[in-house]
């Protein structure tokens, strides 16, 4: 009897699959980060011009914060971020210790220092906000204190890996840091559910009809946009720089 043809779908999925693999070794990896990043860089400037034109120069003034609202657009995508970039970093930590891919470490290393930086922009940006609308610039709410308790975890990730020298041992106690800041995400988003804060809720939710203007939410996610670009192209040089002091790929030859 004649055995049946394999399937092209199932002839073609592991082939793609081994595509994107082999991706996953850094010498492959290298070259094409090279490519992506200026594209990235480019994508994030184009999306911060067109957000922050939107958000302060087109959107209307809010009617009960007057023009102190417009903060929002950098304050809202930077808290956004600060919580996204955690759980991807804790996501690449989850694949370094189950698959050992070390490509995967460095990506959690690259994207630490970001996840810093948006979110102490959160914090100045929201103290900014938070003297004219609430008279002080910082009180002890549950989402403030959970948002920079979410800064001391990004900056003990960073000095945890700098503390150890050997980069094995560095990569698991990192791993196992980033995994246990999880339980801190989902404190910061649901804080205004669960606690009576000062904090008002969120304005752009996946289950309701945003609370604000068209042209007030096409700013935030433009904005948002910049901050995802940016934030991709800066991993993508940083770990090629990862890459480099670790001897992972030459020195010279192959650098776009």
């Amino acid at each position: 009897m004649s055995q049946p043809l394999p399937s092209l779908h199932t002839a073609e999925a592991p082939r793609a699959r081994s595509a994107w693999m082999a991706y996953a070794a850094p010498v492959r990896f290298y070259p094409l980060a090279g490519r992506l990043a200026p594209w990235c860089f480019a994508a994030a400037a184009l999306f911060a011009v067109a957000g922050l034109y939107v958000g302060f120069a087109v959107a209307p003034t809010d009617a009960q914060q007057g023009e102190v609202y417009r903060i929002i657009f950098i304050h809202v995508p930077a808290a956004w971020m600060s919580m996204f970039i955690y759980l991807v970093m804790a996501g690449y930590c989850a694949l370094a210790l189950v698959l050992r891919t070390r490509l995967s470490s460095m990506m959690a290393s690259a994207l630490a220092p970001t996840g810093a930086l948006f979110t102490a922009l959160a914090l100045w940006t929201g103290a900014l906000w938070g003297q004219p609308t609430w008279g002080t610039w910082w009180v002890w709410d549950a989402r403030l204190t959970s948002e920079l308790i979410l800064l001391f975890l990004y900056l003990g990730f960073i000095a945890l890996e700098s503390a150890i020298d050997e980069p094995r041992r560095a990569e698991r106690a990192c791993a196992v840091l980033a995994l246990v800041g999880v339980a801190n995400i989902p404190v910061i988003y649901f804080s205004v559910q669960w606690w009576n804060t000062l904090h008002q809720g969120a304005s752009v939710s996946l289950t309701a009809a945003p609370s604000m203007a068209a042209t007030m939410l096409a700013g935030m996610l433009l904005m948002t946009l910049a901050c995802w670009m940016y934030t991709i192209a800066v991993a993508l040089v940083r770990v090629r720089c990862i890459l480099r002091e670790r001897g992972e790929v030459p020195v010279t030859g192959e650098t776009s």
